[in-house]
C-alpha cells in the first residue's frame, strides 16, 4: 500500500465501533459521538481522504515530521505487537530504541505527587529507561521534565496532530522532549486534541513501555485506563501509594488492590523489571548510609537530623539550582534519608538510598 494511502486511512479510526468505546471510555457520550461521526460522513470519500492525506504529508515536510507506517524499519516492536497497533505514527524527534516505562498520573496533582513524578522519572532516566508519558498537565509534563533532567530520554504520546500541542503552554516542554528523544501521535498534523482521541492515545502510552506507573489517580482518572490498556497488553502495572484522606488516590489504590506491584522507589521498579529486561542490573539492597555518600551528595550533606531546612536554605548552603535540589530531595524522601516536614521542609534521617 502506497504511503499516501496509509495517510489517509489515518484519518479514520479503525472501526465506528471503537470510536463508540472511545467516547464511552472518556464518559462523553453527550452528543460528541454524534458529531465525530458526522464529521467522518463528510470524509468518507476516497477523494477526501486522499486530499487531506496530502495535506498532512505537505505539513509534515514543512514542519520537519517523519511518518512512520507499521511495516517499516524503525517502528517501535514493542507497539507493534499490541492487539490495535496504529498504522502510522508522525515523528518529530527521534524516537529512542532503549527500553521504556510509562509514569503517568493526575492532571490535578499535589504538589508532593508532581514533585515524585519529576524525581522517579529523572532516576530511572539515569538508569537507562526511556520514560513514556501523555505531555499533559500534571504529573505528565513533571515526569517528561524529571526524564530530561536525569539526563536521559523521554516519549510523549499526544491525542492531537503534532502542530497542535495541547496543552498549548506545554510548548516548551514538547520541544525540550523532542530534542530528547521524541514527541508522537497517531493523528495526522492538523487534527484537534478532541476528547475522544485520548483513550485511543492512552493505548500507544502502554504499548511503548514495559511497565505502566500511576503516580497519583482518583477514581476517574485517565491515568487507570492507561493501566487497563496495559493489563490486556501484558505489562506490569506499577502504582506510587499516597494518601488517603483527600481521595487522590483511590484509583490508584483501587489498582494496587487488583493486584498492581507497589513502588515507593527507583529501586523498586529495576528491581520488579529486571527478570523481564536481564541487562538491568537489580540495585542492591542499602541500608544506613554508604560511607563517602556526604562527600558525593552535597544536597545530603547540607540536611540536618534535628533542623528542618526549606528549598532556600539549601540553595544558600550548596549554590545549586532549586530544580536540582528538588529533584534529589524527593529521590533521598524516596529512598529514605530525607523526610518531609510541614512548610516543605525537610530534615535528614537514615535509611536506603536511591541512584
Amino acid at each position: 500500500m502506497q504511503r499516501i494511502d496509509l495517510v489517509a486511512l489515518s484519518f479514520l479510526p479503525s472501526s465506528r465501533h471503537q470510536l463508540a468505546a472511545a467516547v464511552a471510555c472518556a464518559d462523553a457520550a453527550d452528543g460528541r459521538l454524534e458529531t465525530a461521526l458526522e464529521w467522518l460522513d463528510h470524509v468518507d470519500a476516497a477523494s477526501d481522504l486522499k486530499r487531506l492525506a496530502r495535506e498532512a504529508l505537505d505539513t509534515s515536510r514543512r514542519l520537519g515530521l517523519a511518518y512512520l507506517a507499521l511495516d517499516e524499519p524503525g517502528y517501535p516492536g514493542l507497539l507493534s505487537s499490541i492487539a490495535d497497533p496504529p498504522i502510522g505514527l508522525w515523528v518529530r524527534g527521534r524516537l529512542p530504541d532503549r527500553p521504556s516505562v510509562a509514569v503517568i498520573g493526575s492532571r490535578a496533582a499535589s504538589s508532593a505527587a508532581l514533585e515524585i513524578a519529576h524525581g522517579l522519572a529523572g532516576s530511572l532516566a539515569r538508569n537507562g529507561l526511556c520514560i513514556v508519558s501523555g505531555l499533559a498537565r500534571g504529573c505528565d509534563g513533571r515526569a517528561h521534565q524529571g526524564a530530561i533532567d536525569g539526563g536521559g530520554e523521554t516519549i510523549a504520546v499526544l491525542g492531537c496532530g503534532l502542530d497542535q500541542i495541547y496543552p498549548a503552554e506545554h510548548g516548551p516542554l514538547a520541544d525540550a522532549v523532542a530534542a530528547h528523544g521524541a514527541v508522537i501521535s497517531e493523528f495526522p498534523p492538523g487534527t484537534p486534541p478532541l476528547p475522544i482521541h485520548f483513550p485511543l492515545r492512552n493505548r500507544i502510552i502502554s504499548g511503548l513501555a514495559r511497565a505502566v506507573i500511576v503516580v497519583e489517580a482518583g477514581e476517574k482518572s485517565g491515568s487507570l485506563i492507561t493501566a487497563a490498556c496495559a493489563l490486556e497488553q501484558g505489562r506490569e502495572v506499577m502504582v506510587v501509594p499516597g494518601p488517603v484522606l483527600s481521595g487522590r488516590n483511590r484509583g490508584a489504590h483501587a489498582l494496587l488492590r487488583d493486584g498492581a506491584t507497589l513502588v515507593e522507589s527507583a529501586d523498586d521498579v529495576l528491581r520488579a523489571l529486571s527478570g523481564a529486561m536481564p541487562w538491568l542490573e537489580p540495585p542492591a539492597a542499602v541500608t544506613g548510609e554508604p560511607a563517602g555518600s556526604e562527600d558525593e551528595d552535597p544536597i545530603l550533606a547540607a540536611l540536618d537530623v534535628d533542623e528542618p531546612r526549606d528549598v532556600d536554605d539549601l540553595v544558600c548552603r550548596t549554590g545549586l539550582a532549586p530544580s536540582a535540589i528538588l529533584v534529589r530531595l524527593t529521590e533521598l524522601e524516596m529512598g529514605g534519608l530525607a523526610a518531609r516536614q510541614p512548610g516543605a521542609r525537610f530534615v535528614r534521617r537514615l535509611g536506603k538510598v536511591i541512584t
